[in-house]
């Protein structure tokens, strides 16, 4: 059976608090002065926490901001208008626990002839234990994962991020689109992905549902290395970037549907030592806009430090059964899958 990394949340939060005091060589690299103005951004998740923050700070540096959210419409954004100082700011219905919102999500953008710069996986979940959606599939799965592998496929199938691979509406003045994956370090030495678990639901208890956010994170990995080989034959001149970022510990309230007892002492944890969502905007931010990463594709941050994932997200055959396994569930639960990559 797979797992993850951490099943005890104290010992993932020390783990993270020890992450906050070593150097970040690349911190000073991203200053006020760097400006997206013009620029199209997408942030899932942006209602709350470091979405929210990123979807602040990437207003202020003059970029259109589209919050997907599935609550918090239209107060969120307003909040976001207020605090950049930006009227560019939009807030558009997505639940990625039900996968039809993604169809009608990316059909809006479609009919407003919106098409991306960049795009900020960010929404996420983490579970005390199962929680069968709609669909049959599991819910952190379906969050943390499989939803973002449709969402990017029906993006990349539709044009709205451009590209010359699939949808052919790239052009070729235009900078490769970017999109960042939003992980953790806790991917770090989780199981590999076990193939024949995938996709399916079973019951299962806390300490189970503490170790499948680490492990949910290596997936999420292994895909974004995945398709960034099949959108990117010659990686050094990518058609659109794919790179992930672990902004490090922040104090967000992801821990909401843990029990009362580890909601009440994570949560103090989490305010004395952790970085404000704010701070760990900054980190985002970098990867995402930052001339550093032009021309960069599958590469990690680790807030401000390059580093590489885990060797097993680098495995070509992992990637591809991934693939391969990710399509089957999609068909299997989606009539409406649309697949070409």
């Amino acid at each position: 059976m797979a797992h993850g990394r951490f099943d005890n949340p104290v010992v993932a939060s020390m783990t993270g608090i020890l992450d906050i005091f070593r150097k970040q060589k690349l911190s000073e690299r991203l200053t006020d002065n760097d400006r997206i103005d013009g620029k199209t951004c997408l942030v899932t998740g942006a209602n709350t926490g470091l979405g929210f923050a990123i979807a602040v700070d990437l207003a202020k540096r003059g970029a259109k901001v589209i919050m997907a959210c599935r609550s918090q419409i239209p107060e969120a954004g307003e909040k976001v208008k207020k605090i950049s100082g930006s009227d560019n700011v939009v807030m558009k219905y997505l639940d990625l626990s039900k996968i039809d919102t993604i169809h009608s999500f990316v059909a809006d953008l479609k009919n407003e002839n919106i098409t991306l710069d960049f795009t900020v996986l960010n929404a996420g979940v983490a579970l005390p234990k199962a929680k069968k959606t709609a669909s049959g599939l599991d819910e952190i799965f379906l969050v943390n994962y499989l939803s973002n592998f449709i969402l990017l496929n029906l993006l990349l199938n539709n044009g709205i991020i451009p590209n010359s691979t699939i949808s052919k509406n790239k052009k070729l003045e235009d900078k490769p689109s970017r999109v960042i994956f939003i992980s953790s370090d806790s991917h770090q030495k989780s199981s590999f992905i076990d193939h024949d678990e995938f996709g399916r639901y079973f019951e299962y208890g806390l300490k189970k549902g503490m170790n499948n956010y680490s492990y949910y994170k290596l997936v999420l990995n292994t895909l974004a290395v995945e398709i960034s080989k099949r959108m990117n034959k010659d990686t050094a001149n990518p058609d659109v970037s794919f790179n992930v970022i672990c902004p490090g510990p922040v104090n967000t309230n992801i821990v909401r549907d843990a029990p009362w007892l580890i909601r009440m002492l994570l949560k103090g944890i989490f305010s004395i030592f952790f970085q404000s969502p704010e701070k760990a905007a900054k980190a985002v931010s970098y990867i995402t806009i930052s001339n550093d990463f032009e021309g960069k594709t599958a590469a990690y941050m680790h807030m401000f430090n390059p580093k590489e994932m885990d060797y097993k997200i680098y495995i070509p055959e992992e990637g591809i059964k991934l693939w391969e396994h990710s399509v089957e569930v999609w068909k299997r639960v989606d009539e409406n899958a649309v697949l070409n990559i």
